[in-house]
């Protein structure tokens, strides 16, 4: 059984935990519409800097996400049973978007020049649509968190 001192700490603890992912979640979307403005996306634009900084910011939120939240999950450490059943419905689908955001950022991480950039617009677009999804299924979890913590 639960007590009130733990029921406390677990809602610090998921807000923390919110507050933390949101804030990973807003700077990668900032970074997105910037690299996402910058077309025509040739070798006389600022894309290679701000595909490079994209990168580093999109591997730091899904990595941020997994330490975070899923792998307490994933683990079997939840307690909470909606949640952890709802994780488990979910966490497929997210693990989707993360291997296509994982994908993106093999192919574009690339230091000095990427000769591909012809199709960064075609998977840009692949990549937000999996990012919208990922981001409405981790606001279904996040929304869970506060409700039986």
């Amino acid at each position: 059984m639960a007590t009130s001192g733990n029921v406390v700490r677990e809602r610090r603890s998921a807000g923390n935990v919110m507050d933390r992912l949101r804030a990973q979640r807003t700077e990668m979307l900032v970074q997105f519409c910037r690299l996402a403005g910058v077309e025509p996306f040739g070798p006389d634009s600022d894309v290679q800097g701000l595909l490079q900084v994209f990168c580093q910011t999109l591997v730091d939120y899904v990595a941020a996400a997994h330490f975070l939240l899923y792998e307490r999950i994933v683990n079997g450490m939840e307690r909470r049973r909606p949640l952890a059943d709802l994780a488990s419905n979910i966490y497929p689908q997210i693990s989707h978007c993360t291997d296509i955001a994982i994908d993106f950022n093999d192919k574009y991480d690339c230091e000095d020049h990427c000769e591909r950039l012809n199709e960064l617009p075609g998977d840009l677009s692949r990549l937000g649509i999996a990012l919208a999804e990922r981001i409405e299924l981790e606001d279904r979890l996040l929304a869970h968190m506060t409700v039986g913590a």
